[in-house]
């Protein structure tokens, strides 16, 4: 089901949890989820723009554009107001960290057929042994006539498993068992003990032929597939406090971002950055350190002084889930830091500017959080470990725009299956809402 609800309906903590559940079990991978924002948006009444094609933009209209399927930027141009006032934006990823198949696929062992996986981005690795896991990603089709189509695939069903070695064989396993990308992720998808191994891509292009039955598919001419947990979102804890799921890293923020972006009135300029590849480093064509922004922004503002001083004018909220405090391992925390979930959202800050935050652009959020009624909590790493970092510094130092990074409290991060609590998605919500709507400055004074 696609993440769509009743946009006129007011929102609450539950419609708005329905939906993000909906929107789990749909973005199984970066490439379905950018398709159900994008099916989302237009539902809103956003229209689809081609980078090949000229724009005609025009204010009180909202517009999206979809760059290599897994990158999207959205954007409102407010009523009674010029793209040289600046905008509010907001900025997630539509990418999580897991397992990529590779592209020579097969592995035969024995009776078994094996998958090669790469892993992608930083995910833990430990979680992926003994889980229901399915496939999904897009898929690059030669069709009939010759010519190439992309097709999302999506194979929703448990397929694959990654077996853990007995304690029997390695005594040691409870004290320190290390995994080898190479040779221990390898899942099994099949097994055949008196006839040939089927193929990979024919068991792809089964799939394919259920899924596209009015298609004319010849061949398959490459793909981009993704391991995924093919166990649904759950909420768990003995009052349903806390909210279990996959890839909640990011596209918990990216759900509530795009909600909020929808129901907002129609006041100010707004823009929507859903980036691509930003748990392996941003650097493409539809992430962050590419130029996806910069082309759109110059579309938006092409004389290079309007641009600037619309920058200027703008604010930036950066989206991505942020540490909570483990309670098993409070020692990895910075103290008087006690993020918790269904806290609220969280502000995060480093010295070191691996977080955009500084006093200016945090002291601004704050003024939209009080608007709310909403609690903010704040989020520092430990001086003596690394500090991971998100788009939030890339984009603030790619375009100059003041920057705050913020994003709902989470356990277990880069797990197969991440642990939130069931209260800060609306939370978040209704923080990014009062930023896109009030009539607040987005600026400080000097």
């Amino acid at each position: 089901m696609p993440l769509s609800i009743n946009t006129h309906e007011p929102m609450n903590e539950t419609l708005l949890n329905t939906s993000l559940f909906q929107f789990l079990r749909t973005a199984s991978s970066s490439f379905h989820a950018v398709a159900d924002i994008a099916n989302h948006l237009q539902k809103a009444g956003f229209i689809r723009l081609r980078e090949d094609q000229r724009w005609s933009l025009a204010a009180g209209h909202c517009y999206f554009t979809v760059r290599d399927d897994a990158g999207l930027i959205a954007f409102r141009l407010g009523e009674g107001n010029t793209p040289e006032d600046g905008f509010r934006m907001l900025a997630t990823h539509s990418d999580s960290p897991g397992l990529q198949v590779k592209p020579r696929a097969d592995r035969q062992t024995g009776k078994y057929l094996q998958l090669g996986v790469e892993v992608y981005g930083g995910p833990l690795l430990n979680p992926w042994f003994d889980r229901d896991l399915s496939l999904a990603g897009r898929v690059c089709c030669t069709m009939a006539d010759g010519g190439l189509q992309t097709l999302l695939v999506d194979f929703a069903r448990p397929l694959l498993v990654i077996p853990s070695l007995a304690l029997h064989f390695d005594r040691a396993a409870n004290d320190n068992r290390s995994v080898n990308a190479q040779t221990h992720l390898a899942p099994i998808i099949a097994q055949n003990l008196t006839a040939q191994l089927p193929a990979f891509r024919d068991i792809l292009r089964d799939q394919l032929a259920r899924q596209y039955p009015d298609l004319q598919i010849a061949d398959v001419a490459g793909f981009d597939l993704f391991c995924c947990d093919s166990q649904g979102p759950v909420h768990t804890g003995v009052n349903g406090e806390f909210i279990s799921a996959g890839r909640l890293d990011n596209l918990l923020s990216c759900h509530v971002a795009t909600m909020a972006l929808t129901a907002a009135d129609p006041v100010h300029n707004s823009l929507l950055f859903c980036a691509n590849h930003e748990e392996n480093g941003s650097v493409s064509s539809s992430g962050a350190r590419g130029a996806f922004l910069d082309a759109i922004l110059d579309r938006l503002l092409p004389e290079p002084q309007s641009r600037r001083i619309a920058l200027a004018r703008s604010f930036l909220l950066s989206i991505d889930n942020a540490h909570a405090v483990h309670p098993n391992f409070k020692d990895f925390s910075e103290p008087q830091h006690d993020v918790v979930l269904n806290g609220g959202p969280v502000i995060k800050i480093n010295a070191n500017q691996r977080y955009a935050t500084n006093c200016v652009s945090a002291s601004i959020l704050k003024r939209f959080a009080a608007e709310a009624e909403v609690p903010l909590q704040e989020f520092v790493m430990r001086s003596d470990l690394p500090c991971g970092s998100t788009i939030g510094p890339l984009t603030a130092a790619r375009i100059g725009v003041p920057t705050v990074d913020i994003g709902a409290a989470t356990l277990a991060m880069h797990s197969i299956r991440e642990l939130a609590g069931s209260r800060d998605p609306y939370l978040l919500y209704q923080v990014i809402r009062q930023f896109l709507t009030s009539p607040t400055a987005v600026t400080a004074g000097h």
